[in-house]
């Protein structure tokens, strides 16, 4: 389970908030106004069920937060919780099989989540599978245990070592948290040890040991059940009444962890070296729980160090001094202790020590001097339409309500947490940066290795696989499940149309659930239009444009933005380049101000572009020493080769950034960001008529001219397979990715290939997830896919494996992709499942407007019809099992795929020389043959 949310980040995301009809009249300076409508009841076992309707998308978000996180366990026996996250999608008393299988079928969207605090599980479905969610959901609140066995909790061991080698082992700095935390907490405090606990500690626990923590902390009266979207409330409480009401509550009390506040009595310094090309400093004070009084003043004291260009650390360290690659900071705040941290990348050929000093300088000056009125106003007004934008979502919504209601007792808490912030003074925030961030503090720096074949340090029993066979239970009974209702109707977005005097077509899609409106100019040339040896360039650009124009600084536009909450988004992928902007409705004139300017008069500073290219030079250092990135980069090489346009890297090599210059960035610009070689794509609240004026005013300077025509050259076809070993000394897992050159978007057999990938690895329940996840324990997730362009695009098979079983989930991939082609036939069942799965899921790709934008830009992109939303669900339900057949026989040949694999040479070389018929090639980092 991969999303990790906690109330920090959903505060500063926000909430999609229904707001009073005032607000859509109000002023630039008028506060905005929050009301959140719920209806709650409590069952008598307990459980606490809070409702909230929203009929905009018809789709319904089933989410509930048991009040449990890793800070509940105790010393030698830890990550149970997240152990939970895990077992809870494995089978219970009434549906005892894989938990994505029918709700998959529904078309939902499913995942869990664990931090230190709470656990939470989540279903978004249609809305007329809502019942099933509820069923599935009290099924394993109130029977999990009675399906759990030993193998299928070794399985889930396994998946979790996996999920520690993938997120922390193999990742630079991955460990810096669990060391952090080690650091700043006593033995036995609760936030000592990382969600994912010692992996010692789960290879111990007992069956019964688990199953103890599940009947103390998993019960009714533990948890909050958050229902929000498009339903009847009268219809959601017969089914949460019918499901959850016979679950008994807990029997033990829980007494929640409640240890004295940390402190330290003196500055803890300590050094670590790892297998990264760039130091990182991390520092970090002792602060206060979330909600506490001084929360909201370290929030926004972060805020003015380290959010945006004009902010205090990121215009020394980056832009005035440029000492370093990345700063940030930010109040992590929990329920019981919060902790203030700053870290920092230096950049190549700088010295930590002098980050240090500077961080401790601005920290400083804040203490001697509060900040500046401009300062706390674009902090506040970025919290405060962060509240509008962020989680737009009915699952965003139910989150937030959760959160609510279990840290503050109650769910429509949101115009008081915005309150908290609109009552923080300057002298405020420079109070508690005097207050908290004293000589008390960890200063901790990871260090480039020294020895580039010293081995990761990681648990014992993290590296030993367990491997065994998952049991799946018994067959499950699936007409226990509930049935559903009548299909929802979809109201697909109504698209207007129209086009500027310069030749710019705008699409506009009205969306008036909330003031917002989203701007979206997708220009048709990207990446394949770079020349040859300036790989990065179309990146690059469209990076530049938020670098100055005629009448702005790059500062100047960063602050106006921030001082209206509004959003700007530049760059650029192999097809398109896009400029995106996302404000309140009540600012668009000034945003649209902003915008055009950027997009109309550009200057490319040579200062900036220097800048950047400092930057992106430390980038591609940084990206040899993360697994998943080198193996991304050599695998296009091989498939590609390096004169093809897809062979090269689309943010740029060393040789091509350093190659650029102002005048390529300058061309580009004039040769491709044209107004008929772009569509304005705008959703929200506005309409037609009111903003064509606008855009045809801010648009009137741009000209019109001819443009180029991009092709992209065909591939010449692999005659064998090929397995290419990139070395990484002490890789605590190998990245494996596996395929061939595939097909570009018009392809006619678009539809059977989405189909027949869905079945091979397009998500959870996909067979060589169910493989090598699931069954075999080898992997935290493997996936296939083809990445469609204009060329054609590869297709993927991709997982993180344990070392040890390397080979053998390199055969298992080849086992899997022989079968889709008829070896392991596809059934008709098989098939539709899948159609039904995506037919199913389609609504929810139209809820939020960066949503409808994208799928908008689809069209724009690849040029398809007005129509193809409409026929989508047609041209899915169309396929058939021959489609299948011939489209897995005609696209993919395992016998001519390239097979790549990133990882500790000296450990998997021996055992993949014994794959029969393939030869092993040797690259480098950057994908290149080692002779």
């Amino acid at each position: 389970m991969a999303l990790k949310i906690d109330r920090k980040a959903a505060l500063t995301l926000a909430a999609c908030l229904v707001l009073a009809p005032a607000t859509l009249a109000e002023n630039a300076e008028t506060p905005v106004t929050l009301s959140v409508p719920v209806d709650e009841f409590r069952l008598p076992n307990g459980l606490r069920v809070i409702l909230h309707e929203d009929r905009s998308t018809p789709i319904v978000a089933v989410n509930i937060w048991y009040h449990v996180g890793s800070k509940n366990e105790v010393v030698g026996r830890t990550g149970f919780a997240h152990l939970f996250e895990h077992m809870m999608f494995q089978g219970s008393k009434n549906y005892d099989a894989d938990y994505f299988t029918p709700l998959q079928e529904a078309g939902a969207t499913i995942n869990g989540s664990t931090n230190a605090d709470r656990t939470n599980y989540y279903e978004v479905v249609p809305s007329n599978f809502l019942e099933l969610a509820l069923f599935m959901e009290a099924d394993r609140m109130g029977g999990l245990l009675e399906a759990m066995t030993l193998p299928k909790l070794n399985n889930q061991r396994d998946v979790v070592k996996n999920e520690r080698r993938q997120n922390y082992d193999n990742r630079p700095y991955g460990t810096s948290f669990e060391r952090m935390s080690a650091l700043l907490y006593p033995e036995n405090h609760p936030y000592r040890w990382p969600t994912i606990g010692s992996l010692e500690d789960l290879t111990a626990a007992s069956e019964e040991d688990v199953k103890a923590f599940f009947r103390q902390y998993y019960v009714p009266d533990n948890a909050v059940l958050t229902i929000a979207g498009d339903f009847k409330k009268d219809d959601a409480r017969r089914w949460v009444e019918k499901y959850f009401g016979p679950i008994p509550r807990g029997v033990q009390p829980i007494v929640r962890p409640d240890p004295p506040a940390p402190k330290l009595d003196q500055e803890v310094r300590v050094s670590y070296r790892d297998n990264v090309r760039l130091p990182r400093i991390f520092m970090a004070w002792h602060t206060v729980a979330q909600f506490a009084p001084d929360d909201a003043a370290l929030d926004m004291l972060a805020t003015v160090l380290s959010s945006g260009r004009g902010s205090r650390l990121q215009s020394s360290l980056i832009y005035e001094k440029q000492i370093a690659q990345d700063v940030g900071a930010g109040q992590q705040s929990r329920e019981i202790s919060g902790v203030f941290q700053v870290q920092a990348t230096a950049r190549p050929g700088q010295s930590i020590e002098a980050i240090e000093k500077e961080i401790l300088d601005q920290i400083e000056r804040i203490k001697n001097a509060p900040p500046t009125a401009d300062e706390m106003e674009r902090a506040l007004t970025q919290t405060e339409a962060g509240f509008v934008f962020g989680l737009q979502t009915v699952l965003g919504k139910a989150n937030q309500l959760n959160s609510y209601a279990i840290f503050r007792g109650r769910p429509d808490f949101f115009s008081e947490d915005l309150a908290r912030y609109r009552r923080v003074t300057a002298a405020e925030v420079q109070r508690v940066a005097r207050q908290y961030l004293n000589q008390n503090r960890v200063v901790m720096t990871y260090l480039p290795q020294t020895d580039e074949k010293v081995r990761s340090v990681t648990d014992a029993a993290a590296n030993q696989p367990t491997s065994v066979e998952s049991e799946r239970g018994r067959p499950a009974d699936a007409s226990r499940l509930p049935k559903p209702g009548p299909n929802p109707k979809l109201n697909l977005p109504r698209i207007e149309r129209s086009k500027l005097p310069g030749g710019l077509e705008v699409l506009l899609v009205r969306q008036t659930e909330l003031p917002v409106v989203s701007m979206n100019l997708v220009l048709k040339t990207g990446g394949t239009a770079d020349p040859t040896g300036r790989a990065g360039l179309a990146l690059l650009t469209a990076d530049l444009l938020t670098a100055g124009t005629e009448k702005r600084s790059a500062l100047e536009i960063s602050n106006q933005l921030q001082a209206i909450g509004a959003g700007l988004n530049v760059g650029a992928n192999w097809d398109s380049s896009s400029a995106s902007l996302t404000t309140l409705t009540k600012n668009l004139d000034t945003a649209l101000d902003i915008f055009s300017d950027v997009v109309v008069r550009p200057v490319f500073p040579e200062i900036e572009l220097e800048t950047r290219r400092r930057r992106l030079l430390g980038a591609i250092l940084q990206r040899r020493d993360n697994a998943d990135a080198i193996a991304s980069i050599a695998y296009d090489s091989v498939l590609y080769g390096e004169k093809h346009p897809y062979g090269q890297v689309l943010s740029g090599d060393e040789a091509s950034i350093k190659a650029i210059n102002r005048a390529d960035t300058e061309t580009f610009y004039r040769t491709y960001y044209r107004p008929n070689n772009a569509v304005l794509i705008v959703v929200g609240d506005v309409t037609m008529k009111e903003i064509a004026p606008k855009l045809g005013r801010a648009f009137a300077d741009w000209k019109a001219a001819d443009v180029p025509r991009t092709a992209v050259p065909a591939t010449s076809p692999r005659d064998r397979a090929v397995l290419y070993l990139v070395d990484k000394p002490g890789a605590a897992q190998s990245v494996i990715r596996i395929g061939q050159v595939g097909v570009a978007r018009d392809t006619p057999d678009y539809f059977p290939l989405v189909v027949m990938n869905a079945i091979l690895g397009g998500q959870f329940s996909s067979r060589v997830n169910m493989n090598l996840r699931e069954n075999k324990g080898y992997t935290y997730g493997a996936r296939t896919g083809w990445e469609f362009r204009r060329g054609a695009g590869p297709f993927t098979a991709s997982a993180g494996v344990q070392t040890a079983v390397t080979k053998e989930s390199v055969v298992e991939f080849l086992k899997e992709l022989r079968g889709i082609r008829g070896d392991i036939a596809v059934t008709a069942p098989e098939l539709e499942y899948n159609k039904q799965s995506l037919i199913r899921r389609f609504p929810s790709n139209f809820e939020t407007v960066g949503q409808v934008s994208g799928q908008l830009a689809n069209l724009v992109i690849y040029n398809l019809p007005d129509t193809y939303f409409n026929d989508y669900i047609a041209r899915i339900n169309a396929v058939t099992l021959q489609d299948i057949e011939r489209v897995a026989n005609r696209y993919l040949d395992p016998s001519t795929m390239a097979i790549l694999v990133v990882g500790d040479r000296t450990v998997i070389e021996p055992k993949l020389k014994e794959i029969s018929g393939l030869d092993i090639r040797y690259l480098d980092t950057e994908g290149k043959p080692i002779r």
